[in-house]
């Protein structure tokens, strides 16, 4: 069920891992997660059931596992629907922790609702959460990101189609207010991919694809060199 992508060589002491996405608050929260003293060890990644596409943001599976070499990082992919996220979740996080996992990281900004169900999950199995966005002003956050010079793309929206395949910086975020929803996307109103910033060994080039709307929400599918 569960693909281990190692980017790493072996006998590296294993300690925590981050939930992973492929987008812009993961990486800031994996990045503030290592200037904190942790060692990110693994990427934790969920996808269709079909292991096609991540759940969350539609992006290719092949795409994230390229963006975590260009990290460096090794990447776990899990097989899920929605209906099933917290047993496999349990699963592979039980497997992490026979690893030597203590802990994982999240970039959770101010959902309260996943935030204690992060905190219930991770406590009945023994894994501290760390959140290291969370209280963070929106616009602050994003103003940090940027400034550490990160860079992203837009690749899924309920919004606007017009805004895929756009970069994420001050004048699509201004876009993306007008429409009157939580700067960073918190509800799911749009999903970037991180192609560039202090974690990556190599940046990657994006390359827009086609654009697709499934269940109400626009996608771009995207290919990475």
């Amino acid at each position: 069920m569960f693909r281990f992508i190692n980017n790493r060589h072996k006998g590296e002491q294993v300690r925590v891992f981050a939930s992973w996405s492929g987008g812009k608050e993961c990486a800031l929260a994996t990045y503030k997660a290592i200037l904190q003293g942790h060692q990110v060890s693994y990427l934790l990644n969920f996808i269709s059931e079909d292991g096609e596409r991540s759940r969350s943001h539609g992006i290719l599976a092949k795409v994230l596992d390229l963006q975590a070499k260009a990290i460096g990082i090794p990447m776990v992919q899990v097989k899920t629907s929605w209906e099933n996220y917290e047993e496999n979740f349990k699963k592979v996080v039980t497997e992490l922790k026979e690893k030597g996992i203590s802990s994982g990281v999240f970039g959770d900004i101010d959902l309260e609702e996943h935030r204690e169900w992060l905190e219930r999950v991770c406590g009945e199995l023994g894994i501290k959460p760390i959140l290291p966005l969370w209280g963070i002003g929106s616009e602050e956050l994003l103003a940090d990101f940027w400034s550490l010079g990160f860079k992203a793309i837009v690749v899924a929206t309920k919004l606007d189609q017009s805004l895929l395949g756009r970069n994420l910086d001050k004048a699509s975020l201004n876009e993306i207010k007008k429409f009157g929803c939580h700067p960073c996307g918190e509800s799911g109103e749009y999903h970037t991919f991180v192609f560039d910033g202090p974690i990556f060994k190599t940046p990657l080039k994006v390359i827009p694809g086609k654009k697709e709307k499934r269940d109400n929400v626009w996608f771009l599918e995207i290919s990475v060199r």
